[in-house]
């Protein structure tokens, strides 16, 4: 199957010829045709497997094809992301499917000035990628109107569902026409959240291109369990074992990133950092360093975890496992991406074994131990099943006593 036979027009097909897009993957396959009907859409698919292609692309030619054009402040259709790394990276492929398009779009999120982007606003706009709660304060200077909107995105959507952007999201969607296109698309959708996702969607079509939360083929992942406090240390024994290069490292603090990143300043080595707390320009900066290979080694928070597509990502380690179980599958679905491989790696110890055991019954495995000599933890994981049961602590040899010989054979 090519993209032409998907419905795709000229000018859209000339931007993929120029990124090199030969061939449609099956989520695009399967939601391009049925987004070009007008049809609301769930679709869950691994990462790595260009969702964003596959809602941006029939999005496109539709507000092409159909007026009328945007008249001040107005936007025509909203691109709602949880992060800001990850809308200006959906921006910037909208902007390369669509160059040879008269369409006009932008991207909003907080951390920058808002002034800038109520500028952009004023001719109104195609397409606005945005974070949720940019998006209401846009709204709130009167700087955005939704009178003409006629499709709504959730990418990342479970993240978009869950508590912590829910009130934005219910505050947004009281804003919206009920008359509208939602596309809702993402890697993992809990149980409930696809019965609160229900009640967005008009007769949706469902898209499951693989089985519910699987990790990516291309990824091979394994844990090493290590007490808590030679963590730093292990991480730079792998380092210098295995001589990694380009890696990105995923912490649960923020001042878990900035300690780690200052450990390896010590030792000579080059990294940055994304969290939260950074100024949106130096999250930026560092991301961009480290897509272009200046930077070794990215330090982040779960701000990193989603979407974000990083071309041929070699390594992944969690330095410390998620909170949330489906993030272990966004973080390492950020190496592997394309039909690539690539290796995950997690240090794990004592104090995470319910993440674990979350992890593994999510995803139906048991991820394999293996035992980095030297780095024994004094405190064992306990043993963990697929089923996410936490069995019991494994035993830890005995040492011989002192003063007694082992009698010759």
């Amino acid at each position: 199957m090519t993209f032409s036979s998907l419905g795709l027009a000229d000018p859209l097909l000339r931007a993929l010829e120029a990124l090199e897009y030969k061939t449609p993957t099956p989520v695009q396959m399967q939601t391009i045709p049925a987004i070009l009907a007008g049809r609301d859409v769930m679709a869950a698919a691994q990462t790595g497997t260009g969702k964003t292609a596959g809602f941006a692309l029939p999005l496109l030619q539709r507000l092409s094809t159909q007026g009328p054009q945007a008249a001040s402040n107005a936007v025509r259709a909203v691109v709602l992301v949880p992060t800001r790394e990850l809308a200006v990276q959906v921006y910037e492929s909208i902007r390369a499917y669509g160059r040879h398009l008269p369409l006009r779009a932008a991207v909003a999120y907080g951390g920058v000035s808002i002034n800038p982007q109520m500028m952009k606003l004023r001719k109104g706009l195609d397409v606005l990628v945005a974070t949720p709660g940019r998006l209401l304060d846009l709204h709130g200077k009167n700087a955005v109107r939704f009178t003409q909107l006629q499709t709504l995105v959730l990418d990342e959507a479970d993240r978009m569902l869950d508590l912590g952007f829910s009130r934005e999201l219910n505050a947004l969607l009281a804003l919206l026409p009920k008359q509208r296109q939602t596309l809702l698309f993402s890697a993992t959708f809990s149980d409930p959240i696809r019965a609160l996702a229900a009640i967005l969607l008009a007769d949706p079509l469902c898209i499951d291109t693989s089985p519910r939360n699987t990790t990516a083929a291309g990824v091979r992942h394994w844990m090493v369990p290590v007490d808590k406090k030679r963590k730093a240390e292990l991480f730079l024994h792998l380092l210098q074992r295995h001589g990694w290069g380009q890696v990105l490292v995923f912490v649960k603090t923020r001042v878990g990133v900035e300690q780690l990143v200052d450990a390896l300043a010590m030792e000579r080595y080059q990294a940055d950092a994304i969290h939260g707390d950074k100024p949106q320009p130096a999250r930026l900066r560092a991301l961009q360093r480290f897509k272009a290979g200046d930077v070794q080694l990215l330090v982040a928070t779960d701000v990193a975890a989603r979407g974000l597509d990083i071309d041929d990502l070699p390594h992944v380690v969690n330095f410390d496992l998620p909170i949330v179980a489906q993030d272990y599958i966004h973080r390492i679905g950020r190496t592997g991406r394309a039909g690539a491989t690539g290796e995950a790696v997690s240090l794990v110890c004592a104090d995470e074994v319910q993440q674990l055991a979350a992890i593994e019954a999510l995803i139906g495995q048991t991820l394999r131990r293996v035992d980095e000599p030297g780095f024994e933890p004094d405190h064992r994981v306990p043993v963990t099943d697929a089923a996410g049961r936490v069995l019991k602590k494994p035993k830890k040899p005995k040492k011989p006593k002192a003063g007694k010989a082992t009698a010759p054979t």
